[in-house]
């Protein structure tokens, strides 16, 4: 496993011990990005089931100007932060050791909304729908934000739900991912 492009491309990142995660592919994590960018411009990203905070990392390494990293296991934790010290650029992420449905009125009450969020929860807690519209409530996303989950194929998001709209899909075996797209409702602010 390994950072694959940007300013840490091709620095090696840990998994996660034991089995309780599951490590985006390489393949999957190139795909994935090559579907949103491949490349930002600064922003704001989170990755709320971080495993071993690869993709936050990747976001980083792509241009994201910040990437928080949430993880309810201590050794996803542990991991993360051996992997954020590979980037040598620790000031750019924020890792918290948090369930994430329990974090997510926290972080409205104390983040900037963010411009990309990484969905790669364990496929038996899928919970995607009911997760994206609760960052809505709680003004987590700014207009615009993409959203990209990655999930087994018994999970069957919609194409579009409470302003989200699906941009893309792809299949990878027994892995999709889906990225969408959030558009505020008429009135909310921006």
């Amino acid at each position: 496993m390994r950072v694959v492009a940007g300013e840490f491309g091709g620095r090696p990142l840990n998994a996660v011990p034991g089995t309780l995660t599951r490590p985006t592919t390489d393949k999957v994590k190139e795909a994935m990005f090559s579907m949103i960018g491949p490349y930002f411009n600064g922003g704001r990203g989170l990755d709320l089931f971080a495993g071993s905070g690869g993709l936050g990392i990747e976001a980083v390494s792509r241009g994201m100007s910040e990437v928080v990293l949430v993880d309810h296991q201590y050794q996803a934790i542990k991991t993360i932060r051996a992997n954020v010290a590979v980037t040598k650029a620790p000031d750019r992420f924020q890792i918290i050791k948090a369930d994430a449905e329990a974090i997510l009125p926290k972080l409205a009450a104390m983040q900037a909304p963010f411009d990309l969020v990484l969905l790669d929860p364990p496929y038996a807690k899928q919970k995607i729908v009911a997760e994206l519209s609760r960052m809505a409530q709680l003004d987590l996303l700014t207009d615009g934000a993409i959203v990209v989950a990655e999930t087994d194929q018994q999970a069957d998001l919609p194409d579009q739900f409470g302003g989200f709209t699906q941009t893309h899909h792809k299949d990878y075996g027994i892995t999709d991912v889906m990225v969408y797209r959030y558009v505020k409702a008429t009135g909310e602010e921006a």
